[in-house]
């Protein structure tokens, strides 16, 4: 509080819309690549490998590579215009944090493309709930980013949602995995699934990381 005002109520970049207007983008970028990603596991379970896979990675990598040049603009311009100083640290760790969500969601589509894992039909629902839980994961933390830059108050109910999504991929993780080394498949089958599903859960785990850093960055900002 400074002078009557709770400057947890303000936006961070209030004084400088370029920046703030750059950020959403960045955080668009996340999102746009969590619907191409969900979109191509579901065209894989659903029908196999199909050209359209290769189109949607494309698309993928190149949201990612946006992403990257965004995220250096902005760190230049924090650091340049000496914006935030006292939390410009902050910020720019916690851009560099969301960016490898969006690195991971490529990887993960990658792997699929070049891989090709063979999923039972058995495994197909689950590793449909496993994807469609990451990326509900992954979005509320970027939600919980907006609210960062706009409304610190909701930090808070955003990485709580976090955690309790992680804890849902955990969960379907492991009932995948006991599902798998139970079934008479082969021993390299099994690991090559067990792999794939792990790769995916992972994205929640990285999630709830960023959601932890960005609590204590939300109370840093309030001091």
């Amino acid at each position: 509080m400074v002078f009557g005002i709770d400057l947890s109520k303000l936006k961070l970049f209030a004084s400088n819309s370029i920046v703030e207007d750059k950020i959403d983008q960045f955080l668009d970028k996340i999102t746009d690549c969590g619907l191409i990603f969900q979109k191509t596991v579901q065209i894989y379970l659903d029908k196999g490998y199909t050209p359209e896979i290769e189109l949607l990675v494309e698309q993928c990598s190149a949201l990612e590579g946006k992403g990257d040049d965004l995220r250096r603009d902005i760190e230049a311009q924090l650091y340049i215009k000496t914006l935030i100083p006292d939390l410009r640290g902050d910020v720019a760790q916690l851009l560099e944090r969301l960016d490898s969500l969006t690195n991971m969601y490529e990887a993960n589509l990658y792997r699929i493309s070049i891989q090709r894992p063979e999923i039972p039909q058995q495994l197909s629902a689950d590793f449909s709930e496993l994807m469609k839980t990451v990326v509900t994961c992954v979005e509320t933390v970027v939600l919980a980013a907006r609210a960062f830059f706009r409304d610190i108050d909701a930090v808070r109910d955003h990485c709580s949602k976090v955690m309790f999504y992680e804890h849902e991929a955990d969960r379907i993780n492991s009932r995948m995995q006991r599902t798998i080394y139970a079934s008479s498949m082969p021993l390299d089958h099994k690991n090559h699934l067990r792999y794939f599903a792990e790769r995916i859960d992972e994205l929640a785990n990285t999630a709830e990381d960023v959601a932890d850093a960005l609590t204590i960055y939300a109370i840093k900002r309030r001091i």
